[in-house]
């Protein structure tokens, strides 16, 4: 019976690696984590990058994950069990919260809310799910964006509309917030959608550390935010465990 194919090992080692971490890695970071020749590594990369798996910065020359594996990370994993291992989570972060909570996935160019519980209190409040959000003006949408669970290439593509005086509207300033969810693995959205609103999301992985979704609380404000309008920081603790638990229930092992 025949072995495992150690070039396949290796090209899946380096995707994991990948997928591993927010940021780009380099051709030496890549050979000396997996303790590969430069060579090798290089090699593996290119065909990586000729068949889509892999993406190369040009200005840095550094590699990320490429689009094409949006399509692999997600179809494994049905909306309905998105939801379905998310319900209970969300549940809790709104009660612990006393904020809205929205789930979302990426849908042709949009942001999906598959899940919505409401906030726990009297107010009138209408049902979000079926919702769809733009990518660039919700923070559930940079989040898909940042992490590769929805195309960039797309989205500036349909371009970037105004919704408010505060909207990210060049490729420049996404690109610019797009790093910053990277480096600190949430995003915000602060009167850019609507003016009064306000929420931040954080990542969803399911196997292998791919981002399938995100998860989020929205809300006025002055709830969401403090008098710098900056997201509170108790409320992105409580988002980003809340994130961490659905995605070990869908099998992430590591993000």
């Amino acid at each position: 019976m025949a072995g495992p194919v150690q070039s396949i090992e290796r090209a899946a080692a380096i995707l994991r690696l990948l997928a591993g971490g927010p940021r780009r890695l380099g051709l030496g970071e890549v050979a000396s984590s997996l303790g590969l020749a430069k060579g090798t590594a290089h090699g593996i990369l290119r065909t990586l990058q000729h068949v889509d798996f892999v993406e190369q910065d040009e200005a840095t020359g550094k590699y990320q994950l490429g689009a094409a594996l949006l399509h692999l990370g997600t179809s494994y994993l049905d909306v309905n069990e998105l939801r379905s291992r998310s319900i209970n989570w969300a549940d809790a972060l709104a009660a612990r919260s006393g904020e809205a909570v929205r789930l979302g996935t990426y849908l042709e160019g949009r942001v999906l809310i598959v899940h919505h519980v409401f906030r726990p209190d009297d107010t009138l409040q209408t049902l979000d799910v079926g919702t769809l959000l733009p990518l660039h003006a919700s923070s559930l949408g940079k989040v898909l964006l940042a992490y590769r669970a929805a195309p960039l290439d797309a989205a500036l593509e349909a371009g970037l509309d105004a919704y408010t005086r505060h909207t990210l509207v060049t490729p420049e300033q996404l690109a610019r917030a797009l790093a910053g969810v990277q480096e600190q693995g949430w995003a915000a959205e602060v009167q850019e959608m609507s003016m009064g609103g306000a929420g931040i999301a954080a990542p969803i992985r399911g196997h292998g550390g791919l981002v399938v979704g995100a998860v989020g609380l929205s809300g006025p404000v002055e709830r969401i935010c403090d008098s710098q309008d900056r997201p509170r920081s108790t409320l992105v603790t409580l988002l980003r465990d809340a994130a961490r638990a659905i995605s070990r229930d869908l099998g992430a092992t590591r993000w």
